[in-house]
């Protein structure tokens, strides 16, 4: 067995150790394997990780588990599909709200993945990469549900990505999503804070729900505007859980329109009628320390125009 660095191409079938080098510092391993075994599907690398055939110093590890510069991975055997089955990731360019040499910033419109996995071949990262392949590094500094859309970060520099990803676990960024929610928001300002946990249905669906002994969430709402069976609000998230706010917004009696994990079937019915077909869910405003120059970023996303048609029909109801 020989070892390699990354990236070096894959040329034989054979067990491989591969050093991790200085640039890859801090990357999980299931995204580290994913680079260094292109085309190989995410249930493969999950599956050999899962099964113990990859091995980090020789011991067995999880895929969450951050690399560093190195450590020695053991990489199994991983078979690529048939050729015939794999398809080219058609390169997309999405709008620029910010660019820099170290970060991307775009207004991801809703109903795109932020990435492949769970039954969808390719999102946002895949895309982004495929339109720009003299890029070295593109990474998402966090992730929007497919239905949101909005501001999301994507890391040009690991260096960026680190300092992101302190930042927004020091709570050093403000992020503030509007969403159309059902009811009428009684509070100008609330707090709501309520630990969740993921759960998996018996059809196999992963969701979230609130639970006294899950992950601590907090999130700030804020009414902007009444507009008769609806409301209006600004959700800033203080932590940043799957599906937060979401949850929050349902477990408080107020599920935002669109939403088919956990709003009504008879208010997405009903919007459907008037030609909205999406989830009113929208991240709308980022502040945050740029990740190299430490200058206050201050970064805005129009609501899209279905959602803005959308309030115009309610405000002259």
């Amino acid at each position: 067995m020989r070892k390699e660095s990354a990236f070096s191409p894959l040329s034989t079938p054979a067990v491989r150790l591969v050093e991790v080098g200085p640039e890859h510092d801090g990357q999980r391993l299931d995204n580290f394997l994913l680079r260094l075994c292109k085309g190989v599907p995410k249930s493969h690398i999950y599956k050999a990780i899962r099964g113990g055939e990859v091995r980090v110093n020789k011991g067995r590890t999880q895929a969450d588990y951050r690399v560093a510069a190195g450590d020695v991975v053991r990489v199994p055997p991983l078979r690529l599909p048939a050729p015939d089955a794999v398809r080219p990731v058609p390169g997309a360019e999405f709008p620029v709200v910010y660019e820099d040499d170290a970060l991307l910033v775009i207004d991801k419109p809703a109903g795109v993945a932020v990435h492949g996995g769970s039954g969808v071949s390719f999102g946002v990262i895949e895309q982004l990469r495929a339109a720009r392949p003299q890029a070295r590094f593109l990474e998402l500094v966090h992730r929007l549900d497919r239905e949101t859309s909005g501001l999301l970060m994507v890391a040009k520099k690991r260096s960026a990505l680190l300092a992101l990803h302190a930042m927004l676990r020091e709570g050093k960024g403000d992020k503030h999503y509007l969403a159309l929610v059902e009811g009428d928001w009684v509070n100008d300002r609330q707090h709501i804070r309520l630990a969740l946990t993921k759960w998996t249905t018996q059809s196999g669906e992963r969701r979230v729900r609130p639970d006294p002994g899950g992950q601590p969430a907090h999130t700030i709402v804020t009414l902007q505007r009444r507009l008769g069976e609806f409301s209006l609000v600004d959700a800033e998230l203080r932590t940043g859980r799957t599906h937060q706010i979401r949850v929050h917004l349902a477990a408080s009696g107020f599920p935002i329109v669109g939403d088919d994990k956990y709003g009504t079937d008879e208010t997405r019915a009903r919007f459907a009628r008037l030609g909205f077909n999406r989830m009113f869910l929208h991240a709308h405003q980022l502040t945050l320390p740029h990740p190299t120059t430490g200058q206050t970023l201050r970064l805005t996303a129009e609501l899209p125009a279905a959602c803005r048609t959308l309030l115009h029909k309610l405000e002259s109801q």
